[in-house]
């Protein structure tokens, strides 16, 4: 399997040198799916989150730091994208 995965990128790098994507517009998608990603994650901790605030007020700090959890990603996202 993997032969056959880098005889296929060897193939379309032969064919194509010239990348097809500009490196802003592949950084753009990259930082995007990051936040995207991060917001689907935080959309089932949110909701887990406030219903145990209701439950519960001393969960408040547990449920801050669980729903902002995700939002690093694209922050590491963004790193990259700066180191690179």
């Amino acid at each position: 399997m993997l032969e056959l995965i880098t005889a296929l990128v060897t193939f379309v790098l032969q064919t194509n040198p010239a990348p097809a994507i500009p490196p802003t517009a592949a950084a753009a998608l990259a930082v995007g799916l990051a936040a995207f990603g991060a917001g689907y994650a935080e959309r089932g901790i949110g909701a887990a989150a406030v219903g145990a605030i209701a439950e519960d007020d001393d969960m408040f700090g547990r449920g801050l730091i669980l729903t902002v959890l995700p939002e690093t990603l694209v922050i590491l996202a963004l790193v990259v994208i700066f180191v690179v």
